[in-house]
Formats: C-alpha cells, structure tokens, sequence
C-alpha cells in the first residue's frame, strides 16, 4: 500500500488524487488536507458566485472525495498543525496543491492607502472567504478603478455593476449582497496596460457586460487598431475583441446609470488622497515592438475612492520550500520540487490557465510517483500517522462526511432562489459539521 498526501482541496488536488487513484487502483490511500474546513478551493472561493454553471464541477470532484481511498482532511493547517516534513515522514509522497491564494502586490506609491484592495481579498469577500468576510470596501463614492485586463478584472466590474435581481439564483455571500444594494458607484474604469489585442478575456466574459440590466460598457474607438488586423488573432481572442467593437460602436448607454469603462495603454503609477484613496494617476503608453507597455510621458488622473487591483496572484511560500519569488510559485522541474516532494496547478506553473489545464498537471505528477515509488509498500504509516499525530495537538478534522453536514446547512440557510448561504466564519463551519 502507498500512501500520498495531497495539500490543497481546489481542483489542482482533486484532479491529482483522480490521477493517483488510476495509476495505483486500490493499492493507494490519499489524503487531501486543507486548512479550512470546507473542500474546493477555487471554485468556493474564486469562481465568480454569478457563474454558477463553472462552480459544477465540484461534482467530480465529489465523487473522488466520496472514494473509499481518498480522504478529506479539512481544518488542518500545513505549517501550523504540521510541517512538511513530517508529513514527509508518514506518506510516500506529498504533492502542494496550495494554489496562488495571495494577490501580486501594486507596487506604486500610494498603494497602502485605505481603499485600494487586492483582487484575492475582494473575491474572497463577496465569496464568502473566512479571511475576508470582514473587509467592508468602501462603496459609499461614485468611482471605482479595476487595474487588469483578465477575466478577474471582469468578474469584479461586473459584480460591481449589477443589480440585486441579477443576482438571483447566485451564491453572492448576504453581507456582499447588501453593501452591493446600497452602492454609490457609478463609474467603474478598467485599466490595461495595453491595449485590446493583447487582453487575456475571454469573449463569455466578455460578452457578459453587454448584457447588464442597469450599466453599459464603453470602449473608446480610437483604442482600437484596424479591423483587418484582427485576422491574424486566435479565434477566442478575435472573438473577445469582436465584443470590444461592439461596445464601441454602441457608445454606452444613456438611459443605464453606470458604465464601465475600457481604458486602454493605460498604466497606473501612482494612488493619491487625502487619508484615503481618491484619485489614481495614470501614464498613457503604446505597445512596442516587443509587445511590451511602454510609457509616452503623458499622465492624467482618474477619480476613484474604491481601487480594485487585478494583476495576478502569487502561491503562498512554505518555510524550508525551495520557491521562486519572480514567478510566484514554488521552484520545480515538471512539478518535482525535492525527493518525494511534488507540485502541481497555480503552485506549479503559477496563476494561468483555466480550471481544466489543471488536470494535465495531475496526471503527470501522478505518473511520476508512479515511477519513482513503483508498487509495495514501505511501511510509511500515512493517515494513520497523520491521525495519531493531529490528535496529540487536538487538531479538529473535518472529514468529506463533515463537509456534507456543513453544505447541507448552508442550504437551509439560503435566501430564495440561491442555493446556498456560505457561512463564513470558521467556528460557524465547525458547529454545522458537528451537528450543533
């Protein structure tokens, strides 16, 4: 019997323990750890709740977690309730599945001003995240800069923009829908450094904007390069610039009481206020040979008290893990970081890709444990080990059986139409999954 730990419940980790469960039959037991007590990572906490169609894929991953040798290990705390290597020490193997939870600093002067905020703190906290339920962005003023030109960039302009009827049938967390309810923005800017043929959006997302009940989007149409030139895109991304044609030719809508705004070659240098965020300074640039943003000199200023950074995300390092600060994520050839030691996913690669290009991650990391360990058994005592361990220092885990609890009290508590009410709050988790 082998035996595998895999850190990390989002799809990078399931995807591997279904890869390890077809490489080595029954002759396996996997554990997933996490450090809350709820499985899914990504899709939980950074699908957009409005997309409810992308969050159904848990259900595979379900399937695998409800295996008779894979286990959920929820409320277990890597670093914290046990290090790495002593999880070393009780499995064959351990593969970080950690994901790139924190976002990429704005490293422009004026970034620590209250109001500007990460992208990973905001989609936590309309999502439920137990570490940012309590951010309370400020949406009392008229002006809201989103900096990216990503899908995550569009997620937070559209969840800005919408009304509370468009949000039906989401998992928006009650305490976002509220403050949503009650915004005074009005005008929401998306600033990219380039400009429309270099976006990373993607044209569903796109197209989204074009569709919202109460706000338009605006593209200027000098920021647009010759329409012949759009043939020598790739289809999805000729696609995604289709739909910025469209939004310029329809020039907004006057009767809709927000917009969103496309601001192209436009690379923010500095945030400016008085106490607080209120305006931020913009640099014009050009795209140059290279493909790279250059700056022209010219600035201006665009007023906003909310600033919303969307520019990437980083894996969180682990002490005495070999990582790569310029990419993010852990140093590794092909997702092998030491001997036994694996990496798979955004801790890999580093945040790109979608929730699919995981999967050929954990495949492949699957097929080399498969050769390095072979069959047998070394004598390693895995989740045995692990419990012993974890008990010694009354560690609470939660189980995949635990999880059900706690999902089907989200349920109970969903407003109409929604199909849950995540708790947010770990106590909260761990009362629904011991029934109190």
């Amino acid at each position: 019997m082998r035996h595998v730990a895999v850190i990390g419940s989002g799809p990078a980790g399931y995807y591997s323990a279904e890869a390890l469960q077809g490489a080595f039959g029954g002759d396996i037991r996997i554990d997933v750890i996490d450090r809350l007590p709820v499985p899914y990572g990504l899709i939980r906490f950074g699908v957009a709740p409005d997309h409810q169609s992308i969050k159904a894929v848990s259900r595979r991953y379900e399937k695998v977690a409800l295996s008779d040798n894979v286990r959920f290990a929820g409320n277990v705390s890597v670093g914290t309730d046990i290090k790495v290597d002593e999880l070393l020490n009780l499995y064959d193997a351990v593969i970080l599945a950690t994901g790139a939870p924190q976002d990429r600093p704005l490293d422009i002067p004026g970034s620590d001003l209250p109001g500007v905020i990460g992208s990973a703190a905001f989609v936590g906290w309309y999502n439920g995240h137990p570490d940012f339920a309590t951010l309370d962005p400020p949406l009392d003023g008229t002006d809201a800069v989103v900096i990216g030109n990503g899908n995550v960039a569009l997620d937070v302009a559209r969840i800005l923009a919408k009304t509370e009827d468009e949000f039906a049938g989401s998992d928006i967390v009650g305490h976002a829908l509220e403050a949503l309810k009650s915004s005074a923005i009005r005008n929401i800017y998306i600033l990219g450094r380039r400009g429309p043929h270099q976006i990373a959006m993607t044209p569903k997302e796109l197209g989204e904007l074009g569709h919202l009940a109460n706000a338009a989007p605006r593209v200027d149409p000098a920021d647009l390069p010759p329409e012949d030139a759009d043939a020598a895109l790739e289809p999805g991304l000729r696609k995604s610039v289709a739909h910025l044609r469209n939004f310029a030719a329809a020039g907004g809508a006057p009767d809709k009481a927000k917009t969103i705004d496309f601001d192209f070659f436009a690379a923010p240098v500095a945030i400016e206020g008085d106490g607080h965020a209120q305006r931020i300074i913009v640099e014009r640039t050009h795209v140059d040979e290279t493909g790279r943003a250059a700056g022209t000199g010219e600035t201006y200023a665009v007023p906003a008290s909310l600033i919303i950074s969307c520019i990437g995300y980083r894996t969180p390092a682990i002490p005495g893990i070999p990582y790569d600060e310029a990419l993010g994520r852990f140093a590794n050839e092909g997702g092998l970081i030491a001997d036994r030691l694996y990496c798979v996913g955004w801790a890999r690669r580093g945040p790109t890709g979608t929730i699919g290009t995981n999967r050929p991650d954990g495949y492949d990391v699957a097929e080399k444990i498969v050769a390095a360990l072979g069959p047998g058994d070394s004598g390693r005592q895995g989740r045995a080990g692990l419990d012993a361990l974890l008990a010694t220092r009354g560690v609470d885990l939660v189980t995949f059986r635990d999880w059900q609890k706690i999902e089907a009290a989200e349920a109970v508590r969903a407003r109409e139409g929604a199909p849950r009410e995540k708790f947010t709050r770990i106590g909260e988790m761990l009362d629904a999954a011991r029934g109190n």
